[in-house]
Formats: C-alpha cells, sequence, structure tokens
C-alpha cells in the first residue's frame, strides 16, 4: 500500500506538485479581519499579495487544528502502511504540536509519525519532496522515519527579507529592532539554527542581499538539491537562479513563490535558499 506523506502550507507546495508527487497538504489558516482563508486553497499567492498591498488591516495566521489533522490521517490510515507527517518547526509554529494531537486522537489506528522539519518555506519544501522519495523507496516506516531524519541534518537556509515592518507586524522581531534598522536603513538577513530563525546579520541593499545569498551557497560542499522561494520578486529570483547554476546545474534549481502562510510574515521583496548537501 505505501506509506503516505503529509505536510503544511508554510511548505509553499502548490497543489498540482503535491498531486505529483503523492503528498497531502493540509493548509494554514490566514485571516483578514473577519475573513479566514485557508492557505493555498482559498487563497492563492497573487491574490494574497494583492490583498495585502490593499488591506487596512494586516492578516494573522494560525495553524491547522488537531481536527484538521485527524481528518487527513484517516483518509490514508486504511489504505496505506503508515502516514509520516513532516511539518514546520515547532519553534516557530503550533502546527507541530496539533498534528501530535491529532495522532493521539486516533489512538492508534494506524502507524504515524509527527517529525519536526526545523525549517519552513523553501526549508520544509526540500524536506517533503525527500520524504516522499524515501518513503516510496523504503522497506518500512522505521526505515523511512530514520531517512528521512538524516536527510533532514543536510538541509540548511538563508534569507533577504526587504523590510522588517512584517516581522514586526506579526511579532517575529521586537519593535526596538525595527525602529534601529529603519534608522539606519538595513534590512535583515535570517537564517535556522537547531529550528528557531536567527538573524544572520544585516545588509544596505538587495544586491549586497543576494551577495550574501551567493556566499552562504558557496560555503557549501556537494550540494545535491536546492530551491530557491520569493515573493513577488519573480524576475530576482530567475536572476539569481542563473548564479546558482555555478553550483548545480540549473535545471535542477526549483523556483517557488511564497504562499499567504509565510507571506504574512515576510511581506514583499523576500528571497529565500535553501540547501541539502550530501554529507
Amino acid at each position: 500500500m505505501g506509506i503516505q506523506v503529509i505536510t503544511d502550507s508554510t511548505s509553499d507546495i502548490t497543489p498540482e506538485e503535491a498531486k505529483e508527487l503523492g503528498i497531502r497538504v493540509v493548509p494554514i489558516y490566514v485571516r483578514f479581519g473577519d475573513r479566514v482563508y485557508r492557505d493555498g486553497f482559498d487563497i492563492d499567492s497573487d491574490e494574497f499579495y494583492k490583498m495585502l498591498d490593499s488591506s487596512p488591516v494586516h492578516p494573522a495566521t494560525s495553524q491547522p487544528n488537531p481536527e484538521d489533522f485527524e481528518n487527513a490521517y484517516r483518509d490514508y490510515c486504511d489504505n496505506s502502511d503508515g502516514i509520516i507527517s513532516v511539518h514546520i518547526s515547532s519553534k516557530i509554529s503550533g502546527t507541530y504540536n496539533s498534528a501530535k494531537i491529532a495522532r493521539k486522537m486516533l489512538q492508534s489506528k494506524c502507524p504515524i509519525e509527527v517529525i519536526d522539519s526545523q525549517f519552513n518555506s523553501c526549508g520544509l519544501a526540500l524536506i517533503a519532496r525527500g520524504a516522499a522519495r524515501l518513503a516510496k523507496a523504503a522497506k518500512d516506516m522505521a526505515t523511512a522515519v530514520a531517512d528521512i531524519r538524516l536527510y533532514i541534518s543536510q538541509v540548511d537556509m538563508f534569507g533577504y527579507f526587504n523590510t522588517m515592518k512584517y516581522l514586526a507586524r506579526s511579532g517575529r522581531v521586537s519593535r526596538v529592532i525595527v525602529t534601529a534598522a529603519n534608522i539606519l536603513n538595513v534590512k535583515p538577513l535570517l537564517t535556522f539554527r537547531e529550528g528557531e530563525i536567527i538573524r544572520a546579520g544585516l545588509v544596505r541593499s538587495f544586491s549586497r542581499g543576494v551577495e550574501r545569498l551567493i556566499r552562504f551557497v558557496d560555503s557549501k560542499k556537494n550540494i545535491a538539491e536546492m530551491i530557491i522561494t520569493h515573493s513577488t520578486i519573480p524576475e530576482q529570483a530567475e536572476k539569481l537562479k542563473k548564479t546558482m547554476g555555478n553550483y548545480l546545474p540549473e535545471e535542477q534549481i526549483s523556483i517557488m513563490k511564497m504562499g499567504a502562510g509565510l507571506g504574512v510574515h515576510g511581506g514583499p521583496g523576500v528571497l529565500l535558499v535553501a540547501v541539502r548537501q550530501n554529507i
């Protein structure tokens, strides 16, 4: 029957790719005032950024509830050998905990493993893609889970944000830092460390941010996979992809657009790179 992989919409995996890979995506909720949308289902990224620009109300997000995961798990329990549910870092979202509660609610009706990816966006996308391949190839759940955990240890991610405004509105950084950044006219660089988002530096221009992204990739060895994610800047993402062709054949580099679930916090002008090294 096989092992079913489930992730959440902060992976920015499109419905088309999810279908192709056989991945089930559980959506994050995005709220504009009284209106609530399922990320990637009721609202796509293009619609979201238009609303972000025009709405007088700043949106908020909330994780899927345990019932969302329970319903997803029930769809596969009777026709799979098990479920591997891999999600956004537990240190920045309650999504992982919702999935764990749902597993308990099913009372071991089928084998379910909930995995903390320690990333979001393109980092999570790399891991979800890898999980789908590894689950298909594995002889059993234990092997698949062990392979996926090793895979997670090979992933790293780095990002440029054009502004701290949206991070501040969502409470992801302190207003003191935001005020200082605005006065100095600098833009943040962020990365992950053990599942936590940490500041990796500040730059004064987009071009300097791109230089840092390139330096990040240049510091890696034996790169096997790469994803570039952007919000509203496809041309710059394509240019970066051409440069990254120095490290990996261009046809092996994916470009994704950041969806509503993370666009709330990043806003327009975000550029992220995730890589996996063969270690």
